[in-house]
């Protein structure tokens, strides 16, 4: 069987974006969020009792969380430079819809770009929960392994959501601000012993960064201090309306549950059966796009809230591929996407066992 090349594929007619297709996208999303915190508020202020008010407001939850992950999606399009048809507004909204979601938006961008320039080279880019290969996993100890597997667990995913979108660039900040003063304060000490005078006013220490995927350079550093001060001034001012217990439990939760959503999504979409795992050598990224990201067969209404990214292997060949235009260009490309993994709701747990990457067989494996 001859090997498919990106060539074979239809894509050039859905690379078109549109402005106006963009701006409804966020309308229709905005418009529902901002009036169910409206409801929120409605509720709490009304006399009904307690328990009643706590039902109420679970289909709220479900909702404002489903909102969070369409949010995050179209988020991701503007990553990508799709969603609208210039770059600045997809800078924009980029990261104004990162503040929706409290994930800086340009260090979350470069950290993404680099997962798609990678894609099935596992010995570069060891997916969405950093999987070791089978040599590295033989050379832990027996708690190590305990507590590899037990973190890789999906289970994990909620507190792996809270720490992702609630804590990360809270911390991540934190962190770099002592990184860069204990540095600068080392730096001009030892200047001070050499009697370096002049050079204390260079600052040449480079910010250390604590996570990969923040403070790599001014642009990351810049959205990441404009993300913290808008972000928690937002929570200050909902938490005055709402009162602060009940704000930061009831959207911290929407946080947790949305981007466990989202992880799940982005890990089993990458790891699966049969996945295609390869070496530097082997690597070939369309393969990589075709069978190395499962595409979903899940409900329409579901796929809404997706933004359509269930249509994975397409947008692995083109990210430039706007998500308003994705679920056509699979339709036309079916006949090249036979291969491709297609994954079920009830498929997604298995998905979770493969956390090893053989690497001499060049596949993803069960923990035994």
């Amino acid at each position: 069987m001859e090997k498919i090349k990106r060539s074979d594929f239809k894509i050039k007619p859905f690379l078109k974006r549109n402005n106006y297709r963009a701006i409804y996208q966020l309308i229709i999303t905005f418009i529902p969020i901002v009036s169910l915190w409206l409801i929120v508020a409605k509720i709490l202020n009304s006399p009904l009792p307690q328990i009643i008010k706590g039902f109420l407001l679970i289909p709220i939850l479900f909702l404002l969380t489903l909102l969070s992950s369409r949010t995050f999606s179209l988020m991701h399009d503007c990553g990508h430079n799709s969603l609208f048809e210039n770059r600045y507004l997809n800078k924009l909204f980029g990261f104004f819809l990162g503040l929706l979601n409290g994930i800086p938006y340009k260090p979350w961008a470069n950290d993404h770009a680099f997962h798609h320039k990678n894609n099935g080279n596992w010995e570069i880019y060891k997916g969405p929960i950093d999987v070791l290969s089978l040599e590295d996993y033989k050379a832990l100890n027996k708690r190590k392994k305990i507590i590899y597997k037990i973190s890789r667990h999906w289970l994990m995913l909620f507190p792996g959501g809270f720490f992702y979108l609630v804590i990360k660039a809270r911390l991540g900040l934190i962190l770099i601000i002592f990184n860069f003063i204990e540095s600068l304060i080392k730096e001009t000490l030892l200047k001070i012993r050499k009697k370096n005078y002049v050079e204390i006013l260079k600052i040449q220490s480079r910010i250390k960064s604590p996570f990969s995927d923040y403070g790599n350079n001014f642009d990351e550093l810049f959205d990441l201090i404009a993300n913290n001060l808008i972000v928690i001034s937002g929570w200050i001012i909902m938490s005055k309306w709402l009162g602060a217990l009940f704000f930061l439990t009831f959207y911290s939760l929407i946080l947790t549950f949305s981007a466990a959503i989202f992880i799940c999504i982005f890990f089993i979409q990458h790891n699966f059966k049969n996945a295609y795992a390869s070496r530097t050598k082997n690597w070939d990224i369309v393969e990589g796009a075709i069978s190395g990201s499962s595409n979903l067969d899940i409900p329409n209404w579901l796929n809404w809230f997706l933004a359509d990214i269930s249509f994975h292997s397409i947008h692995h060949l083109s990210e430039r591929i706007p998500n308003y235009n994705l679920r056509a260009c699979h339709k036309a490309n079916s006949h090249l996407l036979q291969n491709a993994k297609v994954l079920k709701l009830s498929d997604f747990p298995n998905c979770f066992q493969y956390i090893i990457w053989d690497s001499k067989n060049e596949n993803l494996i069960p923990i035994n």
